[in-house]
This record gives structure tokens, sequence and C-alpha cells, in this order.
């Protein structure tokens, strides 16, 4: 179901043509919101140096922000291990996260009055992608950046 531009519930990613992923597996506590990020910062840094891929300063901080946003809505909303993946290839970054949660979180309209719940709706203007995929127990996001950075207009 489409539930706004480039934001898909159920629609599948398309993880062929990745060329590197990483898995992990991040245990309770909120500690696991700063270790989402050092490992996602590490497997930028490791794209960078093993394949010579161009992994700006914007992209590595885009990535930590996606993370952050994902990471903190599992640990709300969800109990028990949050699962990360980290994929790179030509299409870009995908930053895909698990929680036994079955709740298909929704993309709130603007509100600049509103206090919080604006996780989504950062992702979703920062992301070239924004998939939600429900599985058997909990759900999937995947967040897709892109690799190289689109100079502005201005």
């Amino acid at each position: 179901m489409e539930l706004d531009a480039g934001y898909d519930s159920g629609a599948q990613p398309r993880p062929e043509g990745h060329l590197v992923r990483a898995d992990y597996t991040l245990e309770g506590g909120g500690s696991r919101i700063a270790v989402a990020r050092r490992h996602a910062v590490a497997f930028l840094d490791r794209m960078r140096t093993e394949y010579g891929l161009p992994i700006s300063q914007r992209v590595r901080d885009l990535t930590e922000l996606v993370v952050s946003e994902l990471v903190t809505n599992a640990h709300k909303y969800a109990l028990g291990p949050v699962l990360m993946q980290m994929r790179v290839g030509a299409g870009g970054v995908d930053i895909v996260v698990w929680d036994s949660d079955p709740a298909i979180p929704v993309v709130r309209a603007a509100d600049p009055g509103r206090a919080g719940h604006h996780g989504l709706e950062i992702i979703k203007k920062v992301a070239e992608r924004l998939f939600v995929e429900r599985e058997p127990v909990g759900k999937r996001i995947t967040a897709r950046l892109a690799l190289v950075d689109i100079p502005s207009a201005a």
C-alpha cells in the first residue's frame, strides 16, 4: 500500500546489487542507540577505506540521524532486541531496522508546534525511499540514502 511519495508499506526494497552488508543485534537499554550509531559510522568508514566508496561527511551525518531515529522508535515502542542491518550498493546506503512491535508507524503531517514524534517525518525528508514491511513477528523499516551528495541548485 502506498502511503505517501517515498514511503511504502509492504513494498519490498530490492537488496540485490548490494556490495556489502553487516548485521547487528542491539540488546536492550538506552545505550543501544549510541551503539547503533557507532556501528553505522564504522560500517561507512569500512566502505570508504576497504572499497573506496565516496562516503561524504553529509552521508555519514544523515546515516547517523536516520539510525538514531529508527533505533529510538524501536527502543521506545518494542520489547526485546532490535536488529539493524547496513547495506551499501550502487543505489546507496540502506539502513534496515527490525523490531517486534507489529504496529506500522504513521508519518504525521508537518506540525512545528508538536513536541516530538517527528522521526519518520525527518527520515522521509532526507531518505530517497522509506519502506515498511510487516514481518511474521514485528516489522522491518528500510531507509535508503543516496551514496553521493547531490549538489544544491543554489
